[in-house]
């Protein structure tokens, strides 16, 4: 078995504004990173809390400032890109102003938001007229000859929510590419404010579909650690192998997708039908194709485990799909040095998951923030070159890795543990009154944080999916590349838009 379980070293630090600063430095300088940077007003005052997390041993520091409401905080964006990016999404949402910060610009709000209306400060269902879009986006126009712009979207063809692409080129090659995305920001942050934990299950299953094992999870640890309510170890390895069948069956989607975008269908076809596979499989497990329903507050569910033949099955066609797939030169040659992330950009960058991966970057919450003991089989998949094919090989090897660990935990389960029924675990008395909860989920680590009411319903849940940190990423990475490659290397990446628009 590998992969600790213990409880993390937590602390907390209220500071005031003029220490902010020194603070967040000097852990910074001691190996920490933000995880994420909520707010909430209280009374005429906002709260900002900072996560921050440390991967060697599991350390946990959290620190608070108070600020006036439409007040000013120092921005400690110069520090760290993470940090300057969670600044302007509470400037848009709460109405504070990071001041000193080097990008000024809005993040979350659009043009035709009201005027002086913040949506998490404002009273419930308040929502005023929406005006015009006032004014351009301030995309940086690029100069020169021969430079010209192509915009895509907000509007895909396809299922995908809305964003706007915005190209500066020349010729083919890209030299330019800003992203413009919260075209429908959905307010579900605040729609879990008075909930109890347990009627708030539904938000997380559906703050981004393809990820509802991996935000229930990360809720349900949050809520976990502020009640301080032990979880059974039987409950934790099934929500380990909840997890990894999210990981597979989103893999295989996207291992036929990028070779879609180079036209190799024929993997496509293949690869979603493994994924249609895995999907079924999910299902008679859950009840649900995308597990819904599995995870809940000190619980897991699965009315069977998976068949080992059929995991073993799943595993041999994968080698095989990827085989064929790389075995065609035009594959290889599309994949191979596209969209290229180099790892000291990544690093600066805060990004997450296989992206981060993919840049040679070792990192992986399940073992630097374990919520339990995983086989020996669990390792972390790394590449180094960075690029489209680094970032589809990293997809290959977890997949190899999260099938096998399936198959192990299944059989820890069969042997030596029941699969535990739905039901309620009790909470022991604590002083807390919030939990950070992190999680890897299948684009990367996940970060929930709850605070709790004195009668038990929430105050404030702050979500961050990955997708929050690498959106940023995709635009470094394809500079230099032709615009015929960008459905590749977006896909390579594959942010989701909802996982923004909370």
């Amino acid at each position: 078995m590998t992969g600790e379980s213990a409880a993390p070293r937590r602390s907390s630090r209220v500071v005031s504004v003029h220490l902010l600063r020194a603070t967040l430095s000097g852990l910074l300088d001691d190996g920490f990173a933000v995880a994420l940077v909520s707010a909430r007003l209280v009374g005429d005052r906002v709260q900002i809390s900072y996560a921050m997390v440390r991967a060697v041993d599991d350390a946990r520091v959290e620190v608070q400032i108070s600020v006036a409401a439409g007040g000013e905080f120092p921005s400690a964006a110069d520090l760290s890109y993470p940090l300057g990016r969670f600044e302007r999404e509470i400037r848009d949402l709460f109405g504070v102003t990071p001041s000193g910060h080097p990008m000024p610009y809005r993040l979350v709000r659009h043009g035709h938001w009201p005027r002086g209306w913040y949506p998490m400060v404002a009273e419930p269902g308040m929502v005023p007229a929406f005006e015009d879009d006032a004014g351009e986006y301030p995309f940086t126009p690029v100069q020169g000859a021969g430079v010209y712009e192509i915009p895509v979207g907000p509007v895909h063809a396809g299922l995908i929510e809305p964003g706007h692409f915005r190209f500066s080129v020349v010729g083919e090659t890209i030299l330019r590419m800003k992203a413009r995305l919260w075209f429908l920001h959905r307010g579900i942050e605040r729609l879990f404010v008075g909930r109890t934990p347990a009627q708030a299950i539904e938000l997380t299953e559906r703050v981004s579909g393809d990820t509802a094992v991996g935000h229930t999870l990360a809720f349900c640890l949050a809520v976990e650690e502020a009640l301080d309510m032990p979880v059974p170890d039987n409950v934790q390895l099934v929500r380990a192998m909840l997890l990894e069948l999210e990981r597979v069956y989103n893999h295989l989607g996207d291992l036929g997708a990028m070779a879609n975008d180079v036209g190799f269908s024929f993997a496509n076809s293949h690869a979603q039908r493994l994924r249609e596979e895995m999907l079924r499989l999910n299902d008679h497990l859950t009840g649900h194709r995308l597990l819904r329903g599995g995870i809940g507050i000190g619980t897991a569910h699965a009315s069977a485990l998976p068949d080992r033949d059929f995991l073993r099955s799943i595993a041999d066609q994968v080698q095989k799909l990827v085989a064929v797939t790389l075995g065609n030169r035009t594959v290889l040659d599309r994949f191979s040095g596209t969209a290229i992330l180099p790892m000291e950009a990544a690093l600066d960058l805060g990004t997450l998951g296989y992206v981060a991966r993919a840049s040679g970057i070792d990192m992986d919450a399940r073992r630097d923030h374990a919520f339990c003991e995983l086989p020996t089989s669990f390792a972390v998949t790394i590449e180094k070159a960075g690029d489209a094919l680094a970032r589809y090989r990293v997809r290959v090897g977890e997949l190899a890795i999260s099938l096998r660990l399936l198959e192990d935990i299944t059989e820890e389960l069969r042997v030596g543990r029941s699969v535990p029924a739905a039901g309620t675990a009790a909470a022991r008395s604590s002083a807390r009154t919030s939990g950070l909860g992190l999680v890897e989920g299948w684009r990367g680590r996940i970060a929930h944080r709850v605070e709790f009411r004195a009668d038990g319903t929430l105050a404030s849940v702050k979500i961050v999916d990955p997708s929050f940190l690498n959106w940023p990423a995709l635009g470094v990475a394809l500079a230099d590349t032709i615009v015929p490659d960008f459905p590749l290397a977006n896909k390579s990446f594959n942010q989701s838009y909802a996982g923004n628009d909370l």
